[in-house]
């Protein structure tokens, strides 16, 4: 769901970067407003947790792949607007280290998964413990809310998709951009999300939320308390050290080819928007270090996206209580 640059015409990325801006702004004021600066660095772990998940590709039949992304997850945990915080900041770390999400499309990912995915995912989940009392009303809300989410973003990114050919056009009339219009790009993103991936994305949400609940209530934006305890720790570690599983999964996700498969996958040529577009050269591109077999350097680069959140929230939370007690 990662959408690459060039995949989307620049107007596209400018539209949908325009409307994120003020949903960054409202969430940024409402964690100012509602969330003890004390809980800030709860989401650097929210998006170390997210940007994880996301390193664990799935296999689909057909050759791609595809991805948990947990939005839902730091949404129940610390609230929708905390969320779409922390996997902006998990997509802006993929794009500008790891080549994973472009530059221009930064703005159309956050719309789709830091913004659609959670409030969505929220909204759903919230629903079923005024029906279903307790905690299975809790978890069976954050199941499906996880799977609304999750699917709805999937549904935005492949409208996305499928507009390009329709929208943009060159002098001989051929896509600018994604050549696949909307009979192609829908079934293709949603058979996916719809199955395996949505799937991945409730386990995901279900286990770490029972999990968190059980060893760390302090992360939850209500409770007491805001220390990151030794067993979500260690469940970070773990992880951390789990994560060359993600290699294992052969292909590339759905709309997030290169030209060259472009080229080869039906299209039969290479559209001129993506061949001429903005190149971007990210530092470690998919997840690989120069001189370090390809396990390692998944591990290491695991390591660097989940200790720059956990830090930069952090310190951002100091800021913010330094300011508080200034005021």
């Amino acid at each position: 769901m990662h959408i690459p640059d060039n995949y989307l015409s620049p107007q596209t990325c400018a539209v949908l970067t325009a409307a994120m801006v003020p949903v960054w702004a409202i969430s940024i004021k409402k964690i100012k407003n509602e969330l003890p600066p004390e809980k800030i660095p709860m989401m650097g772990v929210g998006a170390a947790l997210s940007f994880l998940a996301m390193m664990f590709n799935v296999p689909l039949p057909g050759g791609t792949t595809g991805h948990a992304v947990g939005g839902t997850l730091i949404a129940l945990l610390l609230g929708p607007y905390a969320a779409c915080i922390s996997a902006s900041a998990a997509l802006l770390l993929q794009a500008l280290l790891f080549g994973d999400g472009g530059i221009l499309s930064f703005g159309a990912n956050c719309f789709n998964m830091a913004f659609v995915l959670p409030f969505v995912g929220y909204a759903v989940s919230r629903l079923f413990p005024r029906v279903i009392r307790g905690e299975k009303g809790q978890l069976i809300g954050a199941g499906i809310g996880s799977y609304a989410g999750i699917n709805a973003a999937a549904l935005c990114a492949a409208v996305e998709f499928g507009i390009q050919p329709y929208l943009f056009r060159d002098a001989s009339g051929s896509p600018m951009y994604c050549p696949y219009g909307l009979n192609m790009s829908v079934p293709a993103m949603m058979a996916g999300h719809l199955t395996i991936f949505g799937l991945a994305e409730v386990v995901f949400t279900v286990a770490v939320w029972a999990f968190v609940r059980r060893t760390s209530p302090q992360m939850i934006r209500t409770a007491e308390g805001a220390h990151t305890s030794m067993a979500l720790k260690i469940f970070l570690a773990v992880m951390i050290a789990a994560t060359p599983l993600g290699l294992l999964a052969e292909g590339t996700a759905w709309g997030e080819w290169g030209t060259e498969e472009i080229a080869a996958t039906g299209a039969g040529f290479t559209p001129s928007g993506m061949q001429n577009g903005i190149p971007f050269s990210a530092l470690l591109p998919d997840y690989s270090v120069p001189g370090v077999g390809a396990a390692a350097g998944y591990i290491l680069c695991a390591v660097i996206g989940a200790a720059v959140f956990v830090i930069a929230f952090k310190l951002i939370g100091r800021a913010a209580s330094g300011h508080r007690m200034a005021a």
